[in-house]
Formats: structure tokens, C-alpha cells, sequence
């Protein structure tokens, strides 16, 4: 196998053409893991093991201090298919369970990762500071602005460390780029673009509702969200295109792209936003979540614009995604394969081109070693106990989500809305409103 460095850049190179999956294939573990003291261990459980869940599990678990102790599922068959792959990997069964509060319980367990649907995510967050549990939390990290704001107060107060899967954070030509961005060569950007054109999305057939599956714990499944009956198009991995779990591709893939907009233009929050779209691609689906959207931030000094389709891969630069900090003197691009550098040419009187302002960087290809790098920073944080390593603190985490979850708001107000950043409002009511989610079911909005 070589030596860990090259195999961190094996596994980084199998999935990098996967996209958000970062699937890692578990049967390479037992070939990596050696046998660690038992007085060397982080000892982990996973809450939500379907999707990123399990590949955040599988990417720490190339660490061979790494030993995973509990895995909690509402779904028993997830919990069943999991715990199989983990065996391919020389990993012994974990301990089951599908309430996430009885593995916060568990004294073995010392980091919790919260792969779960994001209307989970505030919940369990907080529930596992207070268990003293450190967290790696994947993105976005709330369902709403409120509850942003509650995770950002609660991490804030407490000694934990706390990392967000923004792994891009992580990905060394993404630093690279931005590296670049922050010299100044571009000149002044005065726009951004950000974009996800996302063509092997279909639609979503309406069907009818159904039994429960077997071995599914529904009622946990749903936990604060509206109780409704069990229909599949809400279940598993199209959960994110229904207001009640989710904030559709804006939060999904948005979340990634945006926040790599505000770190290259040292922003966080917007003035104003407009937003327009809609279910113009399937007009009938099931899915409630816009299928096309635009969205239009004003920082004040630069304008920052999210744009989404699905069903297309068109995007700009001819990349299905990206971010395009566009400047006096040029446009860098970057996306997960890499990032490039377009001049704008000098033409004072418009009749002769005298050149391009600066040189062209022709592509800087990223070799996808994102995931890893990101959860072995956490890893060295917990260890050490230095929170000012972390690559993506919750603060990170919480202004690519309020930035997207405001875009999401514009959408449904179908109005210009200025912000208020110091008081957290809008300049109206309909959409401050819009800004905290109900709880339901019995499960009450997180104190701090």
C-alpha cells in the first residue's frame, strides 16, 4: 500500500470524480488500521449512518487511532448494511442503536458525528455538547436561521471542539485558489458566482403515501418536523427537496460553494437579497424545493449571485458547479477539479488589444484529498484541545448557512429583503417570521 501520505491520495483520487457521495470503499481499512494501545483510542459514534454520515466515519477511520463504537440509525436495515461494510474493513460490530440521546449516553464514546437530515441537526448538536461529547456535524448546519444562531451561542460557550463538514476548508487546491484571490491580483471584484447545474437530477414521481418500512423508527425519523405519514419521496436521501427537512440544492450544495465565496471576498453577512426561480423543470414532481433558482446577495461592495438548475449540466465556464470571483483585472474559477485564472485584456481606446492585465494560470487540477485532510484536522484538535486549528469552527459553518437559508426566504417572499445583521432581521415581517421553524411531536426548540 505504500505509505499513508500515497494512500490519502489514492483514496482522495477515487472519489473526487464522485461529488458529494466521497465515497471510500471500506475494504481498504484493514490493509491501513494498525493495532493502536487502548489508552491511544478515539473512541467515535455515528448518528445518521446513510450518505455522509458513514463516509465521514470511513475517512477517520484511516486513522488507526480511530475506533468506532456505536452506530445510531432509525432505519435497522441501514444499520444492518453499514455494520456489514465495516466488517469487509476488519472492523468489529459496533453497538446499535436508533435514539440518538441513548449514544449520547454511552461514556465510551468521545466524538459524535451527526450525518443526519438537517432538521435533526440543531437537536442533536446541542444534546451532544451537553453530554460532553466533541462533534463533527455535517453541512448545513441547521434547518433555519434560529437555529444557527442557537449552535453558534451553544459551541461558543462550551470547551468542545466542533467541526463542520465543509471539507472543501480542507481541499488543498481550494486553499490554493483562495490564496490567490486574497493577493490581489485580480484587482477589485465586484461580483461573485456561484453555481450548481446539476443534470442527473430527475424528476421526483409523485406517489401515494405507504406503510412504514419495516425496522424504521419513524417517529424518530420525523423528530421535530410537521408529523406526516410516511411517503419514500421523503425518506432517505430526497428528504433535502421538502421545506420540512431541508433547504433544497441551496443548501446542499450551496452551502459548499457560497461559503467559499465569502472566504475569498472576507465577507459574512449581506445587506440585502432578492431571489427568483421555481419548479420550472418539473412543474408536477413531488419535490417542493425550486428546481431553478437565482439568487441575488448585495454585500456592498460586491454582489454575490447563487444560481441552480437541476436536470442540466450547462453551468457557466462550462462547469456543471464553481465559484468565479470576477475582477478589474481577471477571473479566477474554481471548482472541485481545479481553478484557473482568465486575464481581461487592456483596451484604453477600444481599438487595439494591448495585452491581457495579468498573466493567465491555466488549470491547477486538485488531486481530492478533501474529506481526509478535513476530519484529520478535527482529529488533531481534539487531541491537542486547540480550537483555533479547526478548519471549518462552527462560525464558518454558520454563515454559509444563514447566507443560504436568507436566499431561501427572498425565494418564498418573492421581495427585495434587507437585513439587519446586528438585530438579525428583516425589513419585514412575513420573512422574519420565516427565519425560526416550528418544533413538533413533543420536541422543544434547544435552550440556551
Amino acid at each position: 500500500m505504500g505509505t499513508r501520505r500515497q494512500f490519502v491520495k489514492r483514496g482522495g483520487m477515487y472519489v473526487a470524480g464522485l461529488g458529494a457521495s466521497m465515497v471510500f470503499p471500506t475494504e481498504l481499512l484493514a490493509s491501513i488500521r494498525k493495532n493502536i494501545s487502548p489508552n491511544d483510542k478515539v473512541q467515535v459514534g455515528l448518528i445518521g449512518c446513510k450518505g455522509m454520515g458513514f463516509s465521514d466515519l470511513s475517512s477517520m477511520l484511516q486513522n488507526s487511532e480511530v475506533e468506532i463504537v456505536a452506530l445510531c440509525d432509525v432505519d435497522e436495515n441501514v444499520l444492518r448494511e453499514k455494520t456489514a461494510e465495516l466488517e469487509k474493513g476488519g472492523i468489529k460490530k459496533p453497538k446499535w442503536y436508533s435514539d440518538y440521546r441513548k449514544l449520547l449516553e454511552d461514556k465510551d464514546i468521545h466524538i459524535a458525528i451527526i450525518g443526519t437530515p438537517d432538521h435533526w441537526h440543531c437537536l442533536q448538536l446541542t444534546d451532544a455538547i451537553d453530554a460532553g461529547k466533541d462533534v463533527y456535524c455535517e453541512k448545513p448546519i441547521a434547518n433555519s436561521v434560529a437555529e444557527s444562531d442557537t449552535m453558534l451561542a451553544k459551541v461558543n460557550a462550551s470547551d468542545r471542539m466542533v467541526q463542520i463538514g465543509q471539507w472543501q476548508r480542507s481541499e488543498p487546491h481550494f486553499v490554493d485558489a483562495i490564496n490567490y484571490v486574497h493577493s490581489g491580483k485580480l484587482g477589485q471584484i465586484r461580483l461573485v458566482k456561484t453555481w450548481a447545474y446539476q443534470g442527473w437530477m430527475q424528476s421526483i414521481p409523485v406517489v401515494p403515501n405507504s406503510p412504514v418500512p419495516d425496522g424504521v423508527d419513524y417517529n424518530m425519523w420525523l423528530g421535530p418536523a410537521e408529523n406526516r405519514p410516511f411517503n419514500k419521496n421523503r425518506f432517505h436521501f430526497n428528504f433535502r427537496w421538502f421545506w420540512d427537512y431541508a433547504g433544497g440544492l441551496m443548501t446542499d450544495w450551496g452551502v459548499h460553494l457560497i461559503d467559499y465565496a465569502l472566504y475569498g471576498m472576507k465577507a459574512s453577512t449581506p445587506k440585502s437579497v432578492m431571489a427568483m426561480g421555481g419548479k420550472f423543470a418539473y412543474p408536477n414532481d413531488a419535490a417542493e424545493t425550486p428546481d431553478t433558482l437565482q439568487t441575488v446577495y448585495d454585500f456592498g461592495d460586491f454582489s454575490l449571485l447563487w444560481e441552480h438548475a437541476t436536470g442540466i449540466d450547462g453551468g457557466n465556464y462550462g462547469r456543471n458547479h464553481g465559484i468565479a470571483f470576477i475582477g478589474n483585472n481577471g477571473t479566477l474559477v474554481l471548482d472541485r477539479g481545479g481553478w484557473e485564472v482568465i486575464p481581461e485584456h487592456e483596451r484604453p481606446h477600444w481599438s487595439k488589444d494591448l495585452g491581457p492585465k495579468i498573466e493567465a494560470v491555466p488549470l491547477q487540477q486538485g488531486v481530492g484529498q478533501g474529506l481526509g485532510l478535513h476530519t484529520q484536522n478535527f482529529l488533531e484538535a481534539v487531541k491537542t484541545r486547540d480550537k483555533s486549528i479547526l478548519k471549518a469552527p462552527i462560525k464558518i459553518g454558520y454563515d454559509a448557512a444563514v447566507v443560504s437559508h436568507l436566499g431561501n426566504i427572498a425565494y418564498k417572499t418573492g421581495e427585495r429583503l434587507f437585513w439587519d445583521a446586528e438585530n438579525g432581521k428583516f425589513n419585514h415581517t412575513e420573512a422574519d417570521v420565516m427565519l425560526k421553524n416550528e418544533y413538533h411531536n413533543g420536541w422543544e426548540f434547544p435552550r440556551i
